[in-house]
């Protein structure tokens, strides 16, 4: 039996990162399917939180540090892509055809 926790992360790692491929794979399944747009948004945000998140697990794992300023990197771009691709979804809504007869709110 594991005692310490050093022995019981080591277990715990292999299927954490297994877990989370079949996070990346289902949410990317989502992202290509979509049906709507914003399915799609929302499908690839969570691929790449995903991606940051078994960047970080394996940093961990393989015990370089290269893998932590990965995930950082990925997770600005991943955050700054969503903003964008919010904005887009937020005024192609409004924009888009159909709505010149519905009134705006202040």
């Amino acid at each position: 039996m594991v005692t310490d926790g050093a022995g019981l992360l080591a277990y715990a790692l292999w299927p954490v990162l297994a877990l989370l491929l079949v996070g990346i794979v289902l949410a990317a399944l989502r992202a290509m399917r979509g049906p709507t747009l914003p399915d799609r948004v929302v499908g690839l945000d969570t691929v790449t939180t995903l991606m940051v998140a078994f960047a970080a697990v394996f940093a961990i794992e393989s015990g370089e540090a290269a893998f932590l300023d990965i995930a950082i990197v990925l997770a600005l771009v991943a955050f700054l892509t969503t903003v964008a691709f919010a904005r887009y979804v937020e005024r192609r809504g409004r924009e888009g055809p159909g709505r010149a007869d519905v009134e705006e709110e202040p």
